[in-house]
C-alpha cells in the first residue's frame, strides 16, 4: 500500500489507482496535469495516458501535437500489463483514430469509467475533430458508467441548440442517455443564473438534481476535468454514483473558492486542487 503525505496532515493510503486517458495541458490547468492533480487529492494513485500534447496556457491553445495512435496503444497495453485499474477517466480523444484504440482498450475493462466528451478548450479552441462526434457516439458512450458533458458539448453531441433552463437539461440528459452510456451528469454551468445546477439521470426516472451558488472568479480552467476525474476517483470508494457525484462536486467547489489564492496566468487561471493542504 502506498502512501500520500501533505503539509499538514496525516498520511492518507491511497489503495486504488485510477487512469486517466487524455490530452496535456502544459499550463497544467487542466488535461491530464488536472487529472492528476485531482486524482492525488481524492487519495487515490493516477495512471495515465496522453493522446495529444497541447501548447496552451490561461489565455490561449497555440497549437495542438498528435501522440501516435501505436503509442497510445502501448501506453494502454503497458500500464494494464503491471498495474491494477480501479477506475478511469476519458477525456481529450481529438480524432477518430484515437477514439477507436480508446474504445477497444475500455471494451476489455471491468471498472468504473468516466467520460468527459472534452470537445472545445475554454478559449473557445475546438479539441474535438467534427468527423469524431460520431466515433464517440457510437464507440465510446455506450462503454461509459457516467458521461459528464456541459451543456455545449450536450449539444454539440445531440447536434441540439443549448439547454438554457432545467426542462431542456432534462430532455438533453435523457437524448444522452439514449446513445448508451449507463448514466449521465449534465453540467448546468453555463446557465445564466446565479445558481449551479447539475442533473444526474441513472434511469427514465432516476432524476437528481444538485445545486449551488456561483462562485465569483474567473479561475476556472479545467473544472470539467477536475470535477470527472475526482468522479473517477469516488467511483473507487463507492459504487453509488449519486454519492460519488455529491463527493466529487463538493471538492471541486471548495477547489474553485479557493482558486484566487493561486496567481496562474492572465486569463482563466486553474483551479486549486490541494485547498485542503495549503
Amino acid at each position: 500500500m502506498g502512501y500520500w503525505r501533505f503539509p499538514g496532515a496525516s498520511l492518507l493510503p491511497c489503495v486504488y489507482n485510477v487512469l486517466t486517458i487524455a490530452g496535456s495541458d502544459s499550463g497544467g490547468g487542466a488535461g491530464i496535469q488536472a487529472d492528476l492533480k485531482a486524482i492525488s487529492a481524492r487519495g487515490c494513485y493516477g495512471l495515465s495516458v496522453i493522446t495529444a500534447l497541447t501548447a496552451q496556457n490561461t489565455v490561449s491553445v497555440d497549437a495542438i501535437y498528435p501522440v501516435a495512435i501505436d503509442f497510445i496503444r502501448a501506453q494502454c497495453e503497458t500500464v494494464e500489463r503491471d498495474i491494477r485499474i480501479d477506475a478511469i477517466k476519458v477525456g481529450m480523444l481529438g480524432t477518430v483514430e484515437v477514439t477507436e484504440v480508446v474504445s477497444a482498450f475500455l471494451a476489455k475493462q471491468s471498472c468504473p469509467i468516466v467520460v468527459d466528451p472534452v470537445m472545445v478548450a475554454k478559449s473557445g479552441d475546438r479539441l474535438l475533430h467534427r468527423e469524431a462526434v460520431v466515433a464517440l457516439q457510437q464507440l465510446l458512450l455506450p462503454l461509459a458508467t457516467v458521461i459528464t458533458p456541459n451543456l455545449p458539448e450536450a449539444a454539440d453531441l445531440l447536434g441540439d441548440r443549448e439547454a438554457t433552463d432545467d426542462q431542456s437539461m432534462l430532455a438533453q440528459a435523457h437524448a444522452l442517455r439514449d446513445l448508451g452510456a449507463q448514466a449521465v451528469l449534465l453540467k448546468g454551468g453555463h446557465l445564466q443564473s446565479d445558481q449551479l445546477s447539475d442533473l444526474l439521470l441513472t434511469g427514465r426516472a432516476d432524476a437528481e438534481w444538485f445545486r449551488g451558488p456561483r462562485i465569483a472568479t474567473q479561475n476556472t480552467h479545467g473544472t470539467g476535468c477536475t470535477l470527472s476525474a475526482a468522479l473517477a476517483a469516488e467511483l473507487t470508494k463507492s459504487h453509488e454514483l449519486s454519492h460519488a457525484v455529491r463527493a466529487a462536486r463538493a471538492y471541486l467547489t471548495e477547489a474553485i473558492r479557493h482558486a484566487d489564492a493561486l496567481s496562474v496566468g492572465h486569463g482563466h487561471g486553474p483551479v486549486h486542487h490541494f485547498w485542503e493542504h495549503s
